[in-house]
């Protein structure tokens, strides 16, 4: 056999040899997210929940190997706690930012299903004056499909549910005062997101 195709032989076995290169990519994300209820501290004990509402999110996903990402994740949601009977509407934005990563199924980043996931933390911040923000321990855990488009462009598309530890006893939000007090042990949201990806 000449050496040259010994060579090109060879060079062919080493590239299915070594995994694909990791990727980076950043992913921006349009959604709507749902879910989400305390008790309010009154007797007797009322069910108030957070509206169903559009969410926006953004994605930095590094490269760990062929199939994995390392996934620093950021998800907003400006919403409000529904009204019930003398309380009044309270706005409110509820945001998350997680460390987490993703794991193809297929064994190739950037096309086909994953699973996603992360922990961090999550902002409750109400509008209302004599209200505080709060900072809550949480999760994510989702599944996704990418779809190559062109080049280093693709489309995400996720569902996620988060749990946020709130563990409060009726002083959540108050700080100096309250308009409206809220207990509850934990929070649970689910979201649904599209989102356009951009390796580099």
């Amino acid at each position: 056999m000449h050496i040259s195709t010994l060579a090109a032989a060879a060079l062919m076995a080493l590239a299915t040899a070594v995994p694909a290169a990791a990727q980076n990519a950043i992913t921006f994300y349009g959604g709507w997210r749902g879910g989400g209820s305390f008790e309010q501290d009154t007797s007797p004990y009322q069910s108030i929940s957070l509206k169903s509402s559009a969410s926006g999110a953004i994605a930095l996903d590094f490269g760990l190997d062929a199939m994995r990402q390392v996934q620093i994740f950021g998800s907003y949601q400006s919403t409000e706690l529904e009204a019930t009977g003398s309380t009044p509407v309270v706005p409110m934005d509820v945001s998350y930012l997680h460390l987490g990563g993703t794991n193809f199924f297929e064994g190739a980043v950037g096309r086909g299903a994953y699973v996603v996931g992360g922990l961090g933390v999550t902002r409750l911040a109400p509008g209302l004056s004599g209200l505080s923000a709060e900072y809550r321990p949480s999760m994510n855990l989702g599944l996704g499909y990418q779809w190559p488009i062109s080049g280093a462009l693709s489309l995400r598309a996720e569902l996620r549910g988060y749990f946020t530890l709130i563990n409060s006893s009726g002083s959540l939000f108050c700080s100096g005062g309250c308009v409206v007090q809220i207990k509850g042990d934990g929070l649970t949201q689910v979201e649904g997101l599209l989102g356009l990806n951009l390796a580099f």
